[in-house]
């Protein structure tokens, strides 16, 4: 199993970015997916999730309405599209494989994690 996140960078407070998640070895159609992130000195938290059809997507509170998380079980890679950011939002995203089905929010319920990518929102 490999996850590859990618598209972090510098941003403006305000600006839009957008990461991938690349995923290989394992059958990505079968599973829900999550980004969750850490800023420096901080607990990684929940950021989002999308069911294995894509049908459903869940939210932390903090990003609701700015993020959006999509998928393309064709090409087997999850996006999370960003805008709005903030200087809050700074951290390294890191894209994972749900083991559970449910309590996509806990991190715990997750097997397989990328390497992550890092975000910064800054002027």
């Amino acid at each position: 199993v490999q996850l590859v996140e990618s598209g972090g960078g510098l941003v403006q407070p305000g600006g839009s970015l957008g990461l991938s998640c690349a995923a290989s070895g394992f059958t990505f159609s079968m599973y829900d997916m999550g980004w969750f992130r850490q800023a420096p000195g901080k607990e990684r938290e929940f950021v989002a999730a999308i069911k294995w059809r894509g049908s459903n997507t869940y939210y932390a509170d903090s990003v609701k309405g700015r993020f959006t998380i999509s998928r393309d079980n064709a090409k087997n890679t999850v996006y999370l599209q960003m805008n709005s950011l903030k200087p809050e939002d700074t951290a390294v995203y890191y894209c994972a494989r749900n083991s559970y089905g449910s309590r996509w929010y806990d991190g715990s319920k997750y097997d397989y994690w990328g390497q992550g990518t890092q975000v910064t929102v800054s002027s």
